[in-house]
C-alpha cells in the first residue's frame, strides 16, 4: 500500500510539473546595441511593456530587454539570432547586405526625397516584401524603425559636389556607401561608430555622414565646424526575429504579437523624428558649428553627381525595386 501511494505520488508531482512547465511563457530575448534612450531602446522597452500589459499574451510571453550590447555586441548579434540565443534584434538596414543585396536600396544616395517617402515605400508592397526575404536565411523582417536621414558633417564646408573631393569620410561597412563618396571623388573609410569621434578629433577622417540625434549624442559637433543638411540617405533598422522560432509560436500569439509590433513602430517613428529636430536645435544652440541647408537646385547637383551609384548596383538591387521606390516620392 505504502509503495502504491508512493507510485501515485510521485505520479502526480510528475504531472503538475508538466503542467507548470506547459505553463511557462514563452521567452523573447530582445537584445541591442545602443542606450536605452535611444529612439531603438526606447522602442524595445515599449514592445517589452505592451506585450506585458497585453491581455492575450498574458502569461504567454515575456520579453527580456538587453541593451547596450550588454548580451551580445554588434559582431556577433545576428549569428546569436541565427543559432537562437536571441530571438529580437534591430540591426542597421546596412548590415543586411550580406543577407539580401536588394536591401542595399536604402543605403542609394539621394533616392528618397523625404521621411515621407521612405514610409510609403516601407508600407508599400516592395517594402513589405523585403522584411520577408530573408527567410531562407533564418531571418524574418517584422518591422522598420527610423533613425533618421543623414546630415554630411566635415571640417570645411562642402555645399556641393565638388567641395567633398580629396576628402576622407567615415562610412560604415557598405558596399554602396564606399561608393557614394568615391562618386564624388571623396575617400571612404570604414571605421566603427565608437571611433568616429577621435577619428575626426585627429584628422583620420576628415567628416562623416550621420542623423542629428547621432550626431548630438555622440558631440560630434565639438570636432566638426561644418554640417550640410542634405538629406541623403537612411539609417534605419529592421527589428527581425529567427525565423524557425517566429513561424512556431502558435498562430494567435504570432498574430498579437505583430499588431503590438506595429503600434509600436508608428511611436517608434515619431520619437525618431522628434528626436532629430531637438538635437538639430542643441547644435545650433551650441554655437559650435554652422548648419547649411542645400537649395534645391544644390540638391539636385548632388543627386545627378551620385546616380551613377544607383546604376552600379542596379543588377544587384534590381531595377524595378529602384523605380519602385523613386514613385514613393510623389505622394498618392
Amino acid at each position: 500500500m505504502l509503495k502504491l501511494t508512493q507510485a501515485l505520488f510521485c505520479a502526480a508531482a510528475v504531472s503538475m510539473a508538466g503542467l507548470a512547465q506547459a505553463a511557462d511563457p514563452i521567452i523573447i530575448k530582445f537584445a541591442h546595441v545602443v542606450a536605452d534612450s535611444t529612439p531603438k531602446g526606447q522602442g524595445a522597452l515599449m514592445f517589452q511593456k505592451r506585450v506585458a500589459d497585453d491581455p492575450k499574451l498574458k502569461d504567454k510571453v515575456k520579453v527580456e530587454v538587453y541593451p547596450n550590447s550588454s548580451l551580445f555586441g554588434d559582431g556577433k548579434e545576428m549569428e546569436a539570432l541565427l543559432l537562437g540565443d536571441v530571438q529580437m534584434l534591430a540591426p542597421s538596414l546596412a548590415k543586411f547586405e550580406h543577407y539580401n543585396k536588394q536591401v542595399q536600396i536604402f543605403d542609394l544616395p539621394f533616392l528618397f526625397d523625404d521621411l515621407a517617402a521612405v514610409d510609403r515605400f516601407q508600407q508599400g508592397p516592395q517594402g513589405k516584401a523585403l522584411l520577408t526575404s530573408m527567410e531562407d536565411k533564418g531571418i524574418r523582417g517584422l518591422a522598420y524603425w527610423h533613425n533618421g536621414l543623414k546630415q554630411l558633417s566635415a571640417n570645411k564646408k562642402v555645399i556641393l559636389p565638388k567641395d567633398a573631393r580629396g576628402l576622407k569620410f567615415r562610412v560604415q561597412a557598405s558596399s554602396v556607401l564606399e561608393e557614394q563618396f568615391k562618386a564624388v571623388r571623396a575617400n571612404p573609410r570604414k571605421m566603427s561608430f565608437a571611433e568616429v569621434y577621435q577619428g575626426l578629433q585627429t584628422g583620420t577622417v576628415n567628416g562623416t555622414e550621420n542623423t542629428w540625434s547621432n550626431y548630438e549624442s555622440q558631440k560630434v559637433n565639438e570636432v566638426q565646424p561644418f554640417f550640410t543638411e542634405t538629406n541623403h540617405g537612411l539609417i534605419d533598422y529592421m527589428v527581425i526575429t529567427n525565423a524557425k522560432f517566429w513561424n512556431s509560436l502558435p498562430e494567435d500569439v504570432r498574430g498579437e504579437l505583430q499588431v503590438i509590433m506595429d503600434e509600436v513602430t508608428v511611436e517608434v517613428n515619431k520619437q525618431a523624428e522628434a528626436l532629430n529636430q531637438t538635437s538639430r536645435q542643441k547644435i545650433i544652440d551650441a554655437k559650435t558649428s554652422e548648419i547649411d541647408p542645400l537649395t534645391a537646385k544644390q540638391r539636385q547637383q548632388w543627386r545627378e553627381s551620385m546616380r551613377p551609384v544607383w546604376e552600379k548596383f542596379s543588377d544587384q538591387i534590381g531595377a524595378d525595386l529602384i523605380k519602385a521606390a523613386e514613385s514613393a516620392n510623389k505622394a498618392s
